[in-house]
């Protein structure tokens, strides 16, 4: 901004000057005497008028500055607590984003918002609203007063919050609102409705409440902050927070331009006209500006009114300076009745100077009671009066712990709770020590935490010491044995040795195999599960220890220890007498196979040796035949040749039969492999046939076509179907059916079961069925309803199918009320349940019939 030229224009001064010469002359000579004794003071008043009127310009440009650096300074305010607003804005966002993928619980969300209010004065309380207007959570500071805290349970009451709850749910977007305060009510909080959004639908709304004096006092630069006074105003222009300037009108009517506050207000985003920043500056200076002739004229022209002026800015100094003194004095006093830290002040006699409202509220005696006080102090137990006379002589002698130290204390009415002490002395302006400053805290609950806390590790080291399996922790990729109780230290000692031989030996950590494409759910580099290692499943795996004799049952997973670390616990149970159990179990069962098959075939001794009678009989009428024929020389060679391979194949006839036989009934290991369903059939049918004819009894039999292969037994299965089918040829001898009622069907058949893939194997009798409670008990051992009977076949053959992982089961075949006969059936899984190309299509055949 240029200044314009106070001269006139060369002309117009010209001009002037002849006129006043001329007006000059017209005058008469006491006239001119007259103007010549007021030209002195009028040169005063024209000087002091051209003084006024500089210093006025030169005031209006300075003011003009001072109002565009408090606008600057004000809109950089603003920015200040408008991001502060959007900070925590977003952090209750944040909260109520996971209470909608409710991701968040009551305890988490009491943590949460306990974190942000802790660590954020302006925000005074978070509170969690359903859908409804019920509070489900909130918590609030401790400075805000109990009529503004909101309780869990109430329902929203009619009024500005109830309103701001509707329209966050119209607008489905954060609102703030500041509700109208009552008569004798405190301030009212600014509110921040954020709404829940559940599965698309509205779940309530995250309630935030900030003390507008507090986000005026920590949201505002501190340099704004000495240099104006800020105020937040409402819409109305009220004041919310912030000590305003008094009107300057009052105290410098004879300024002018005082009058005109230099002051700058803007609106504070995302609130709106709601929340107004405004500033004031404390003063207006006029600042070093123009010539020096010109300050030497105006310093020498208003010397004493600057003494006065300076007399008077001095004055308003040292007014503004204790009026910020005791603002801060009241400030810390709040702080300090605000803390729950108790405070307490002696001076070098041990004598209490000083205690805070905390001090108090612990002891149950107030500070009229404990100021002026000498040793021992009234909170002071009976039975600790030494010790703590010991304790106050320590700390006036400056032997203080840099921890504290823990005392018992007595409240007024006798209740006695623990304190930790913390000593500091107190040092005043000039630097020297006038006492002694105790803070005192009441840790009464954490020791009762601490002490249940190690009871509860007590108990929990005495039942792992008492288990009857070993335990051990130890970090991954170190040999340091983290814990390890009784039983392992005494099977390996206290070193790790023992941890990483179960580890290696059962295999529990995938082996690393960087060279080959890794498996789902594996780092190939690592060679370790891709998921949280902490929340992977058990793994079980059972070794044995020829250093110890004993077989173990190794189980395994992962953990984080209590500094962090990755950690992998074992437990090691001794298993040997089990697995001896089941080993002789396993023997028994062999060996009560072996003999049910040579009782079986004892059983079937008869019709064995009537089906060997007749090729041998053919044999022997062949060779008698022939040596006739010799005899007689009636015998050409082509003959001869006929009846030898006639002869032979008898023969071969009578061996298939021993054979089978001898394949049937001998001892052998079990030997579970990839069978042909249609191949262990066929030899089922080739020996059960035998039995079946001797009791004139007709076996049909139908065989899916391309059934898959299961992982079996061939001798245990073929051991099953000839149980069943010899019991139903008994079944229909004991029923005395007629010769067309005579019949044994065997099918094999492909299905699904229990969603999986499955071969059936069904025998159905024509016989004379199962009674109900026949039904009930029919696989029991030692049951059976033969006379000569064990009761161990059916128990053998559901044992031997339920070992391949099939089931078993019987039931009647009805006609209407009549039992016409019964079915036996059972399955076995498919060895390759995923190759489709094996999956079995039947084909439709007439049953084959054996005669």
């Amino acid at each position: 901004m240029h200044s314009p030229s106070l001269a006139p224009a060369p002309s117009r001064t010209a001009a002037l000057a002849r006129s006043w010469r001329a007006w000059w002359r017209s005058l008469s000579p006491t006239r001119q005497d007259r103007f010549a004794a007021l030209a002195p003071l009028a040169a005063v008043l024209l000087f002091m008028a051209a003084i006024v009127a500089a210093f006025w310009y030169l005031r209006m440009e300075e003011g003009e500055r001072e109002q565009e650096a408090l606008r600057r300074d004000v809109e950089y305010a603003q920015q200040r607590v408008r991001l502060r607003l959007l900070e925590r804005q977003e952090q209750i966002m944040r909260i109520a984003r996971d209470l909608s993928n409710q991701e968040l619980e009551r305890p988490q969300f009491d943590q949460r918002a306990e974190a942000l209010i802790s660590q954020y004065p302006e925000l005074q309380a978070i509170t969690w609203i359903d859908a409804r207007g019920h509070i489900r959570a909130s918590h609030a500071a401790p400075t805000l007063s109990g009529g503004q805290m909101r309780v869990p349970g109430e329902v929203l009451k009619k009024g500005d919050t109830a309103d701001a709850f509707d329209l966050t749910r119209d607008l489905q977007q954060p609102v703030y609102v500041q509700p109208a305060a009552g008569s004798g009510e405190p301030t009212p909080l600014l509110q921040l409705q954020v709404p829940l959004n559940v599965q698309g639908k509205f779940g309530g709304v995250v309630l935030g409440e900030y003390s507008i004096d507090s986000l005026l006092r920590y949201g505002t630069p501190t340099e704004v902050l000495a240099r104006y006074a800020v105020t937040l105003l409402d819409a109305q222009h009220q004041v919310l927070a912030g000590t305003p300037l008094a009107p300057r009108s009052a105290t410098m009517p004879w300024q002018p331009w005082s009058k005109r506050a230099n002051e700058y207000e803007v609106p504070v985003s995302p609130v709106g006209n709601g929340l107004v920043l405004r500033a004031q500056a404390y003063r207006t200076s006029l600042g070093v500006v123009g010539s020096g002739l010109f300050w030497l004229v105006v310093t020498l022209s208003t010397m004493t009114a600057w003494m006065l002026i300076a007399t008077w800015r001095h004055t308003r100094r040292r007014m503004q300076a204790q009026m910020a003194l005791v603002a801060e004095t009241n400030f810390r006093r709040a702080m300090e009745n605000s803390v729950l830290t108790g405070m307490r002040a002696l001076d070098l006699q041990g004598r209490i100077t000083y205690v805070n409202a905390a001090f108090c509220q612990m002891t149950g005696w107030s500070e009229a009671e404990l100021v002026g006080q000498t040793p021992p102090f009234p909170y002071w137990p009976d039975a600790d009066l030494d010790t703590l006379h010991a304790r106050l002589q320590d700390e006036l002698n400056g032997k203080t712990v840099s921890g504290g130290f823990q005392v018992r204390v007595r409240r007024k009415n006798g209740a006695i709770f623990d304190a930790r002490l913390y000593v500091s002395p107190l040092i005043d302006a000039r630097g020297q020590q006038t006492g002694w400053m105790t803070s005192m805290t009441d840790i009464t609950e954490p020791n009762r935490i601490r002490e249940q806390l190690s009871a509860s590790h007590e108990r929990f080291t005495i039942v792992l010491e008492a288990l009857d399996a070993s335990v051990s922790v130890a970090p991954l990729g170190s040999e340091e044995l983290l814990f390890a109780n009784k039983l392992y230290r005494q099977w390996f000692g206290s070193q790790t040795d023992g941890h990483l031989q179960l580890v290696a030996q059962a295999g529990v950590l995938p082996a690393k195999n960087a060279g080959s494409d890794s498996a789902d759910g594996e780092d190939g580099l690592m060679g370790l599960p891709t998921d949280t290692l902490t929340s992977a499943h058990t793994e079980n795996a059972e070794i044995f220890l020829p250093e110890l004799g004993k077989w173990l049952e190794v189980r395994s997973r992962y953990l984080s220890w209590v500094d962090g670390r990755l950690a992998q616990m074992v437990i090691a149970t001794d298993i040997t007498p089990r697995r001896q159990a089941e080993e002789q179990t396993a023997r028994q069962t062999e060996r009560a196979q072996s003999v049910s098959r040579l009782i079986t075939m004892g059983e079937m001794a008869s019709s064995v040796a009537h089906e060997l009678n007749q090729p041998l009989t053919a044999i022997n009428n062949y060779c008698n035949g022939i040596v006739s024929r010799i005899h007689s020389g009636q015998i050409t060679q082509e003959a001869l040749l006929a009846a030898l391979e006639k002869t032979s194949h008898q023969a071969q006839r009578a061996g298939q039969i021993i054979q089978r036989i001898r394949d049937f009934v001998k001892k052998s290991e079990p030997n579970r492999t990839l069978a042909d369903v249609s191949s262990m059939v066929g030899e089922a049918l080739e020996l059960a046939d035998i039995e079946l004819r001797r009791h004139n009894v007709r076996l049909t039999h139908y065989v899916a076509a391309r059934l898959p292969q299961v992982m079996a037994d061939s001798i245990l299965i073929e051991q099953v179907l000839i149980n069943l089918m010899k019991n139903g040829a008994e079944s229909i001898a004991q029923a005395r059916r007629t010769p067309a009622r005579r019949s044994v069907e065997l099918r094999v058949v492909p299905k699904q079961i229990e969603g999986q893939q499955v071969v059936e194997f069904s025998v159905q009798d024509t016989g004379q069925g199962l009674a109900q409670e026949v039904l009930e008990r029919l696989f029991e051992a030692f049951f059976s309803t033969k006379q000569e009977g064990m009761g161990m076949g059916l128990n053998l053959c559901r044992s031997i199918v339920e070992s391949h992982q099939g089931r078993m089961q019987a039931e009647n075949i009805y006609n209407g009320s009549e039992v016409t006969g019964c079915r036996f059936s059972f399955w076995l899984p498919l060895a390759a349940p995923d190759n489709d190309a094996t999956n079995s299509v039947a084909n439709v055949h007439p049953p084959r019939t054996i005669a």
